[in-house]
């Protein structure tokens, strides 16, 4: 998903239009390279043949191959259409010419289409429609349970639908016990279950939205990552939580709990993410990344964990401190009081549709 959130702000700060493709029976478009059999289906056996099987061509739904067999179909025909995949994100596709440039971000068999000029987009459709039988499924307005609204003044994003299936599969078949709660859940984790389907209730119509600008040269990726240092009770762990924006506009945020082994000495909490600007609370871990001096005072360290440092003295990186009170990770890895929480989710990004004021086309 965040490779579709960054195609929507390239759309919005370039006023371009993200269409969205679906390949019909993907899986049945690639022929196999290894020998495989089955068995005759019913009503498609031949009569006095009923102990032979089929030796298969193509790949089937079911099978273990199917998926990367049409992974490298897709591949093989992208680039022969002069498309160049992307060496960090193996999903994005990019092809420039004097026409344009054209971008295509691929899940399984969903294509999203974007880019410069609408000739170029059309002529797209035009190709893939010649290999595969395609669903053209005009502007994106819906994939994989996030909602997407491409207005006039900006796009926005929300998770509606999702949400209140959730809470209707929640009223009809009981709650849910977290998963690491399973084996023994008690009273406190049903109640926090319930305290979560609440704020899922009341919060549902949340979104983002991407304001349509053409000045690219605002879109500064910049990042806010903390941690809590051991603020599990249970096992001790830590929960760190990252947020990164391009421009105003969130594309990527995740959180994760990780043991006191990763916490070393210096509290880095910025070690395992690198960007333009990284902005952190923890003085000692910026230290750390800039000064070599002091790793050796840290050498329980694993040298993984100073990938940081090469980052910061190749100008690939930029740490920044930001005070704990503008820490925007924060939200994500401990429980805030309500007025800290509702400014923190203000600040993030998330709006309610009345503060939108979209005017969709």
């Amino acid at each position: 998903m965040d490779l579709v959130r960054l195609l929507l702000v390239l759309e919005a700060t370039r006023d371009w239009s993200v269409h969205h493709m679906d390949v019909k029976s993907a899986f049945l478009n690639r022929e196999l390279t290894e020998v495989m059999h089955m068995r005759q289906p019913p009503g498609f056996v031949v009569a006095g043949e009923e102990k032979k099987v089929l030796q298969l061509r193509k790949a089937l739904y079911g099978l273990r191959q199917a998926p990367r067999a049409w992974n490298i179909k897709l591949d093989s025909t992208l680039a022969t259409l002069g498309f160049k995949k992307c060496a960090s994100e193996h999903a994005l596709y990019t092809r420039r010419s004097k026409e344009g440039t054209l971008i295509v971000g691929v899940y399984v068999d969903d294509l999203i289409v974007t880019g410069s000029m609408q000739q170029e987009t059309d002529r797209f459709k035009a190709e893939m429609a010649a290999k595969f039988k395609m669903s053209g499924l005009g502007l994106l307005s819906y994939y994989l349970g996030i909602e997407v609204k491409q207005g006039k003044q900006a796009i926005e994003l929300c998770q509606s639908a999702y949400a209140l299936k959730l809470l209707e599969r929640a009223g009809l078949k009981g709650l849910i016990v977290p998963s690491w709660f399973m084996e023994d859940p008690h009273k406190d984790h049903m109640a926090a279950v319930k305290h979560l389907l609440r704020y899922i209730a009341g919060s549902y119509e949340l979104g983002l939205a991407y304001p349509r600008r053409k000045k690219t040269s605002e879109l500064e990726l910049i990042g806010f990552s903390d941690s809590d240092m051991g603020g599990d009770l249970d096992g001790r762990k830590s929960t760190s939580g990252m947020v990164f924006f391009l421009g105003t506009c969130p594309i990527s945020w995740h959180y994760m709990s990780r043991s006191l082994a990763e916490e070393a000495a210096g509290g880095n909490h910025g070690q395992a993410v690198a960007a333009p600007i990284l902005r952190i609370d923890n003085k000692s871990g910026i230290e750390l990344g800039k000064n070599p001096v002091l790793h050796s005072r840290s050498k329980h360290i694993d040298i993984k964990f100073h990938f940081i440092r090469d980052c910061v003295e190749k100008r690939q990186v930029i740490l920044d401190q930001v005070g704990t009170s503008q820490q925007l990770a924060d939200v994500f890895t401990k429980p805030l009081g309500k007025n800290k929480f509702e400014e923190m989710k203000t600040q993030v990004g998330m709006k309610q549709p009345k503060e939108l004021k979209l005017h969709v086309s």
